[in-house]
């Protein structure tokens, strides 16, 4: 469930800086002749390139689509030259970075995806139009206002299922246990997109916040769920960064500002084009004194990276997890004609300590760049020390004060996840009736009996010493499954959370964070004390 509850999607670029172009950018001064020989390049590519693409339009075997060839082919060709993050978006993909930004959009609000070459509800959002209707997890979608979602990708089942707020739209799903389809009629609202999910205390006075991404809504998100819980009542902080892809920059800096005294560096960036800029903690307090361990991972990235670089850089927090992603390019969004976009690099992050995040690209390729299970590199000439001088590294993202490495899930395990196990079954237990249990609901002996012989029908290979050994651990994953169809996906992220191994590990490190502070409270007083002549 924790990682089931997040996006990935290494291609959009991570961290945007919202930037509108209406007639061409502030760059450095060339001279007359320069500018001309420049001009009169260009002008002899684009001659060359219209060639080529007419003649390929006019002789491929093939009909050509100009989206294929110059969206895809010629841009996409072009900025694969320069860095792994620089992207251009089609009208399609410029509106859902647009959706994404914004933090909300219109429609009917849950999770969908392929299974069996079906498209299957995962779950429906708390209190969104589906939820309210009635759809449940497991529920499979046969048409949307008619139109059968047979042979159509999840990405356009899930346009199909967006419009116009207060507009109607019919879902026809199939459940099991129940002989007819299911029709339901539904209007259209708009789905707020949390960045924060709710945050809540996992022990007394431990406070868990999760940041899945920074969209402009997510500072305020902070401060509302830290205002709700009472902040006066938080005794230490897990700030979970693990997957979050990043996202706006300056939504970043104030999330990691707030945390720091005002007028601290957040972070800094500089380019060819661009003189190096500073950001710096506005909304900060000396007051807010209580201890913070942020959660990372491989797929933290970006403004993820500048949080959790900021805090270790400052030491106002201990970072556990895995090595970061290395993601410190700075993407400037020009938008184009035709509703399209381009993300393009023109600078680079480093942290307080003046350390590069960004991991080196131009000696692998981009597929191994993204891919690759090894994030642990650092830039041995890039070494850098903290406010009381602890060592930090750069070139290689955020490495943490602590490692935590997941235990590998065993061959049992594997199996039960890859063939879907839990939700199968909880789709199936539920079907035909009402999708309730008592709180505080357990799997039972004769629940997990009936999972037994449900595993068994599916053919999941096993043995009897292998049940036994993992009895635990499914009665944890079948007891969030069944959390999600029956109490909805905020009861049973609680649960997924306060089972989490690393959040266990979290708690306990808290007194680490805690002695990290203090001490290095002490040597910033002793450095800035004055000095006593005798």
């Amino acid at each position: 469930m924790a990682n089931a509850r997040r996006r990935l999607n290494w291609i959009v670029p991570a961290v945007i800086v919202t930037c509108s172009v209406l007639g061409g950018v502030v760059g450095p001064l060339v001279s007359d002749a320069n500018a001309a020989t420049n001009e009169d390049e260009i002008t002899q590519a684009v001659r060359t390139f219209t060639k080529v693409y007419s003649t390929v339009e006019q002789n491929f075997a093939d009909k050509v689509t100009s989206d294929k060839a110059i969206y895809k082919g010629a841009i996409g060709g072009m900025l694969r030259t320069l860095d792994p993050h620089s992207s251009f978006f089609d009208p399609r993909d410029f509106q859902q970075l647009r959706e994404d930004q914004r933090g909300h959009y219109y429609g009917v609000g849950m999770t969908v995806s392929e299974r069996n070459r079906r498209t299957v509800v995962i779950a429906p959002f708390p209190g969104s139009p589906a939820y309210k209707a009635g759809i449940r997890p497991g529920d499979t979608i046969l048409s949307v206002n008619d139109k059968s979602t047979q042979n159509l990708t999840t990405t356009e089942v899930a346009d199909i299922l967006k419009g116009p707020r207060g507009t109607p739209v019919q879902v026809v799903v199939t459940r099991d246990g129940v002989d007819k389809p299911i029709t339901f009629n539904i209007v259209r609202d708009e789905i707020p997109r949390k960045s924060v999910q709710d945050a809540f205390f996992v022990k007394p006075g431990i406070l868990h916040i999760d940041i899945e991404s920074f969209n402009e809504n997510t500072s305020k998100e902070v401060e509302e769920n830290l205002k709700r819980v009472g902040e006066q009542n938080v005794k230490g902080l897990i700030l979970d960064l693990r997957e979050n892809p990043g996202g706006l920059l300056n939504e970043g800096v104030s999330v990691a500002g707030r945390f720091l005294q005002n007028g601290q560096t957040v972070v800094s960036h500089r380019g060819r084009a661009s003189a190096e800029r500073p950001y710096l903690a506005r909304n900060g307090s000396a007051k807010r004194t209580y201890p913070i361990v942020v959660l990372v991972n491989r797929y933290s990235a970006s403004a993820a990276e500048i949080v959790a670089g900021a805090l270790q850089d400052h030491d106002r927090a201990w970072i556990l997890g895995d090595n970061t992603f290395g993601k410190g390019l700075v993407q400037t969004v020009y938008p184009m004609s035709d509703s399209t976009g381009l993300a393009l690099t023109t600078a680079k992050y480093y942290t307080p300590s003046n350390r590069l995040i960004q991991r080196d690209y131009q000696n692998t390729s981009f597929l191994d760049y993204y891919y690759r299970k090894d994030t642990a590199t650092q830039n041995p000439n890039d070494v850098k020390m903290t406010d009381s001088g602890r060592t930090v590294y750069g070139g290689g993202g955020i490495k943490p004060d602590e490692a935590f490495v997941f235990p590998k899930a065993n061959k049992f395990q594997t199996e039960m996840i890859r063939r879907f196990t839990f939700f199968n079954f909880t789709a199936k237990f539920f079907g035909g009736k009402e999708a309730k249990l008592p709180q505080g609901w357990d799997p039972n002996d004769q629940i997990m009996n009936d999972l037994k012989a449900f595993v068994t029908k599916e053919a999941v290979p096993f043995t009897e010493g292998e049940w036994t050994e993992n009895l635990e651990w499914t009665k944890l994953r079948l007891k969030n499954e069944m959390y999600l169809t029956a109490f909805g996906s905020e009861e049973a992220r609680k649960l997924a959370v306060e089972s989490d191994p690393i959040v266990v590990k979290a708690v306990d490190s808290m007194q680490k964070a805690k002695e990290l502070l203090e001490s290095a409270k002490k040597l910033i007083v002793q450095r800035t004390a004055p000095r006593q002549e005798p």
